[in-house]
């Protein structure tokens, strides 16, 4: 099988976890990997970090230049119109990594699922259709895109989500941050939602409780 290339950084000499963290728009997978070291994951946790890289893709928002998208998308409304079959073959190319890791010896429910922007929306996608129990689903600055057509699997009903967003952001606005939330409530998830004061970017004080919440749902 052909697999997405993949930046990976492992805490360990002893791994039994998987982060699987999707980057933005534009960018690369080698976008987040700076910001392990500042996690200060415990070694005993022993977590892989693997941070797949987006095809290239033509993008209508942006005249249709092409550049690393995990999804074209057509408007920049509320309702963000995109192309859903392109959104549904990242979200499989991200089970494909799932379940690699699961043939390497990591159980499901050991493997967090976690996007920036655009990565985020193909997190939501991948993770709660899944058909086996993640550790985790973690939104950074992001959307749940498929929230009308999405296959929602009973594996993953419980699984711990939290939502991190900038109340600053002009790219991905609160309001949909905060929609995403409201349709997984009415799905009876339970998600965690914190808010910063900042724009589409990460925030110091964010780095802080990504890590928190990361060994809570992998300890």
């Amino acid at each position: 099988m052909d697999y997405l290339p993949c930046e990976m950084v492992e805490t360990s000499d002893n791994i039994s976890a998987a982060v699987i963290w999707l980057h933005g728009l534009g960018a690369s997978g080698h976008d987040f990997v700076p910001i392990i070291p500042r996690l200060t994951i415990p070694e005993a946790l022993g977590i892989r970090f693997i941070f797949p890289h987006a095809p290239p893709l033509p993008v209508t928002i942006n005249n249709g230049v092409v550049m690393p998208a995990w999804y074209d998308i057509y408007s920049m409304d509320m309702e963000r119109k995109i192309d859903t079959p392109q959104i549904m073959a990242s979200a499989q190319a991200i089970k494909n990594l799932i379940e690699r890791e699961m043939e390497n010896g990591i159980a499901s429910d050991n493997i967090v699922l976690a996007g920036f922007s655009q990565g985020g929306a193909v997190a939501f996608e991948a993770g709660l259709s899944f058909d086996k129990p993640l550790a985790g689903l973690m939104s950074l600055s992001s959307y749940f895109a498929t929230y009308k057509t999405i296959q929602l699997h009973p594996a993953n009903k419980t699984i711990p989500i939290h939502i991190f967003q900038g109340t600053h952001d002009e790219i991905v606005t609160e309001p949909l941050a905060k929609l995403a939330e409201a349709e997984l409530i009415k799905q009876n998830y339970a998600p965690e939602y914190k808010s910063y004061p900042m724009g589409h970017e990460v925030h110091y004080q964010e780095i802080e409780d990504i890590s928190h919440w990361l060994q809570q749902v992998l300890t």
